[in-house]
């Protein structure tokens, strides 16, 4: 009786793990690539799921192009395995409706400011994401530290590190967003 327990238990075991495997293979497409780094054309290590749309967002007289973020997708991505930052570049996100978030820094080759925005245009926070080291390591792969809103933001724009202080953001500022920006409606 002994033997035929153990004999039912393995076989459980074995038919636990092949559905396992099954369900991890066919997780692999939607997964990506299993985290690494995609390699575009001129050896550039940007894993964008195509070419962004783009937007003209001034800020205090400066005038930006960002990316625009407003899928699910495009939110997690990021800036993500980015070897640099334009001067005038960066991305906004875009939100379905106003929600209460946090970033990280995964995957991030370079510092990055932050600037989360409410529905009517204020600063809700500012933030100075700086590069997890080592680079490629666990933690640099999976953050645990996260860049956190004060209140319920509609946007989000990330730039270059060092470009909050270069235009002297402040929390509780008003920005005027483009009307461009407010028709944007996110998925």
């Amino acid at each position: 009786m002994v033997d035929g327990w153990q004999d039912m238990k393995m076989g459980f075991r074995r038919v636990a793990l092949a559905v396992l495997a099954a369900v991890l293979v066919s997780c692999l497409p939607a997964c990506g690539n299993g985290g690494e780094p995609a390699t575009k054309p001129g050896g550039d290590t940007a894993k964008a799921p195509a070419e962004l749309e783009t937007i003209a967002f001034p800020i205090k007289g400066k005038a930006f192009t960002l990316e625009l973020a407003i899928d699910g997708d495009a939110r997690t991505q990021g800036l993500s395995d980015r070897k640099s930052i334009a001067d005038d570049g960066g991305m906004l996100f875009v939100f379905p409706s106003p929600v209460k978030t946090q970033f990280v820094m995964r995957r991030c080759y370079v510092p990055i400011d932050l600037i989360f925005i409410d529905e009517d245009g204020y600063i809700d926070s500012l933030h100075a994401m700086e590069v997890i080291e080592p680079v490629g390591g666990a933690r640099w792969k999976n953050p645990f530290t996260g860049y956190s809103t004060a209140g319920s933001i509609l946007y989000a724009v990330e730039l270059q590190g060092g470009k909050i202080a270069e235009l002297g953001l402040k929390q509780g500022e008003k920005l005027e967003l483009p009307e461009a920006v407010l028709q944007l409606k996110a998925q």
